[in-house]
């Protein structure tokens, strides 16, 4: 099969398609034929050795991906093969298939596909525990989310929604505004042309945001 391999630690330009072997599901184990992988933040730091987590060399980034079961190891119950899941492996997605823990994967839910399916553990795991189990976000409270057009501020502007709080979206330019208002923002503020704390302030009558979520971190967290 064909596989984006990581060789050594270095620049993303190093990495390389490369033939290797087809996996093998061992017990607990279940082998996906990749339809679609994500591409986040950490996948980029990884392959740099940059990250936490330093996966023993050769391997292939993608931490999470979507796509069909066709081998099912020993002692997995409830997953066949055929059936459509995503998955969080933490690396191996850049492959044709790749094998992962059962427990690290889930069915596909009804009515989303691959591609959505694959950019969703990571980007809405991380919006749905700092709103609902951290921040513990009530229906009403101001949420405001900076870096609202990446991929944990989307989700977040989702999340804080469904939650029926009122979403203040920050964000550096008037387009990225614009995307996270088609996810449901409610107000919108250009940090890199208006003063963050100010207009906080003015859409809150004075009192602040009750939440704040910041992905990105940096200089607008304390101004927030």
């Amino acid at each position: 099969m064909k596989a984006l391999m990581c060789k050594a630690y270095g620049p993303i330009a190093d990495l390389r398609v490369e033939s290797v072997p087809d996996p093998v599901a061992g017990a607990g184990q279940v082998v996906v034929n990749v339809k679609a992988c994500a591409l986040n933040f950490p996948d980029a730091l990884i392959v740099q050795g940059l990250y936490q987590v330093k996966p023993p060399l050769p391997f292939s980034p993608g931490a999470e991906f979507a796509g069909t079961i066709t081998q099912v190891g020993e002692g997995v119950a409830g997953y066949a093969a055929g059936d459509a899941v995503i998955a969080f492996a933490g690396h191996g997605g850049l492959a044709e298939r790749c094998v992962v823990d059962a427990r690290r994967i889930m069915r596909l839910p009804k009515g989303m596909d691959f591609e959505q399916g694959a950019a969703f553990m990571l980007t809405y795991g991380t919006a749905i525990h700092s709103l609902k189990d951290v921040a513990q976000v009530q229906s009403g409270e101001n949420v405001a989310v900076l870096g609202a057009a990446g991929g944990v501020g989307l989700a977040a502007v989702d999340v804080a929604k469904a939650m029926g709080a009122r979403v203040i979206a920050a964000a550096s330019d008037d387009t990225k505004l614009g995307l996270a208002r088609e996810h449901g923002a409610d107000v919108l503020v250009n940090y890199a042309s208006e003063d963050l704390r100010k207009r906080l302030l003015e859409f809150t009558d004075g009192r602040g945001a009750d939440v704040v979520l910041d992905p990105v971190g940096g200089a607008y967290s304390e101004a927030a």
